[in-house]
């Protein structure tokens, strides 16, 4: 385990406020699920940050969060979602966009079709 993480959980009392990365180890989640979490609208950051800025979330409302069974179901297959999603993407080759080559097979055909 992570000694930052650790120490963290250990606090008698969290900070009200938190980041994501704290936000994602009181939660469980890795600190990259927490923005497929809040894309989903699962996990809502505190105020209206920036797109690119820091967010931060309430610590209380993430206590909540951890009791809540349903809540968690929701988030992990979102998760699961979101990666399923991504990898059958990958899987997908993309259009053969490529010029031929003047190698191979075809090369005496357009070497003589030059001529």
């Amino acid at each position: 385990m992570n000694p930052d993480m650790e120490r963290f959980l250990n606090l008698e009392a969290t900070p009200a406020r938190l980041t994501i990365e704290q936000a994602s180890w009181l939660l469980g989640f890795s600190p990259h699920e927490i923005p497929i979490l809040m894309a989903k609208g699962l996990l809502k950051p505190l105020g209206h940050p920036a797109h690119n800025g820091q967010k931060f979330f309430l610590a209380a409302t993430l206590e909540d969060l951890r009791r809540d069974e349903k809540w968690f179901s929701k988030a992990s297959d979102a998760v699961v979602e979101y990666w399923r999603y991504k990898n059958d993407r990958k899987g997908q080759s993309p259009p053969d966009n490529r010029r031929p080559s003047h190698q191979g097979a075809n090369a005496p055909q357009l070497a003589d079709a030059r001529k």
